[in-house]
């Protein structure tokens, strides 16, 4: 036989097993690491900065691949330096250095150093440990071949700031840079979101039998978190839990409210698998419906999907923005307001990535969707009884033709919980 036999196409979107086995290829972490250096690499060498200097935890797993616990967060206790010249190294918490060098064999294990951090403050500035942070990072930026050059921050608090500008370091805008670097994903990153994805789909399918009379929103957003953590969740970063009147306005958080028979309720589940993160709305209804409360699912269901039908590469997200009511059609305000209810966003290490698709912004500052780009659809409609409200979400990878849904939980039409 001449010839050989033609490659299926792999799903755009898989959702693969935890562990790895000898029989498929699921993700590929040392492709992945690649990757995201190549996309660093690219970034920088289309701005005019000579390395970036990194405080942000997603930013930091980005450029190293190490993350050692949601607590370090904001903390800016933990940074890394990444040079237009390949070299990244990572300043981490006390012992942990200890255990890169150890464990992470991707690093050279001289660039594994422990930081001088300051506990957001909680050291005294008199102790001197931000000057000796910065006159060590200068040194490293000297060794590498980029000193004097600009530096790219991503996030600097006051005493910071005054140190590197005191130490004669330019300082300009990382956090551009590294959104520049991480708005398109690979295969593996693409997996890692499905993965995610998956797991909520899971804890959805127990969150519809848990979804009763008497139950208390803070009890689900408990059960989710358990479930998820149980699956295989790195960081469940935060779950909203609303129902009946607290549906409209939308508060954006969770209480101990008592879910009743009737009630309209939405849910959005944000965490993260091996860094990668999900935002996922659903809407329930529990045991009954009204016919008002159908009507506002099915508007929200409307703007979902003639913005995922209008979504492929070369279109903007103006273009997507402009197919969605405005603030005074669903009875709010204005688009500030409105923020964050007609709304899409980037997903990828961080909550929010880029594109941001918004009328607030959109609209006068618009942006091409790429392929690769992966990111959430959300919709909010108020119903016409003053409380109720449908809210859905739908996390989206851009493909050659059009997007694949990542978010499988059924949403074509109302769910009603425990039916009655």
């Amino acid at each position: 036989m001449t010839g050989s036999l033609p490659i299926p196409a792999l799903p755009t979107a898989p959702a693969p097993g935890h562990g790895m086995v000898d029989f498929e290829e699921r993700v590929n972490f040392d492709r992945l690491r690649a990757y995201r250096t190549s996309r660093i690499q690219q970034a920088l060498e289309e701005s005019d900065l000579g390395a970036v200097l990194v405080f942000d935890n997603n930013n930091i797993r980005y450029l190293t691949g190490i993350s050692i616990g949601e607590w370090t967060r904001e903390k800016l206790s933990r940074y890394a330096i990444y040079t237009r010249t390949g070299e990244v190294i990572l300043w981490d918490f006390g012992s942990a250095a200890v255990h890169n060098r150890m464990y992470a064999p991707w690093m050279k294990p001289e660039n594994c150093l422990s930081s001088w951090t300051t506990m957001r403050g909680a050291v005294p500035p008199d102790a001197g440990l931000m000057t000796k942070a910065i006159t060590e990072i200068k040194a490293r930026l000297a060794d590498a071949g980029v000193g004097g050059m600009p530096i790219g921050v991503d996030i600097l608090d006051i005493p910071l700031h005054s140190e590197l500008v005191r130490q004669g370091i330019d300082v300009r805008d990382g956090q551009q840079v590294m959104l520049d670097a991480r708005q398109i994903k690979n295969r593996d990153e693409i997996t890692l979101l499905s993965m995610a994805a998956a797991m909520v789909d899971g804890a959805y399918h127990d969150i519809t039998e848990a979804l009763k009379p008497g139950v208390r929103e803070n009890e689900i957003v408990a059960l989710a978190n358990k479930r998820l953590y149980e699956m295989g969740s790195d960081d469940v970063e935060s779950i909203n839990a609303v129902s009946g009147e607290r549906c409209n306005p939308h508060p954006h958080n969770f209480s101990d409210r008592i879910i009743r028979p009737g009630d309209q309720a939405f849910f959005d589940i944000m965490h993260s698998y091996n860094g990668y993160r999900t935002c996922y709305y659903r809407t329930f209804n529990v045991g009954r419906a009204t016919q008002v409360q159908h009507d506002a699912y099915s508007r929200a269901r409307e703007w979902m999907d003639i913005a995922i039908q209008a979504i492929k590469p070369g279109v903007s997200t103006a273009d997507v923005a402009r197919l969605w009511p405005t603030a005074e059609e669903i009875g709010v305000q204005d688009e500030k307001t409105a923020f964050g209810l007609l709304f899409g966003h980037g997903l990828g290490l961080a909550l929010h990535e880029r594109p941001i698709i918004s009328r607030l912004t959109s609209l006068e500052n618009p942006m091409l969707i790429e392929e690769g780009m992966v990111f959430a659809l959300e919709t909010y409609c108020p119903a016409a009884d003053g409380v109720s409200a449908a809210r859905i979400e739908e996390e989206v990878v851009v493909t050659a033709s059009g997007v694949e849904i990542l978010t499988r939980f059924p949403a074509d039409e109302l769910f009603i919980a425990n039916k009655y």
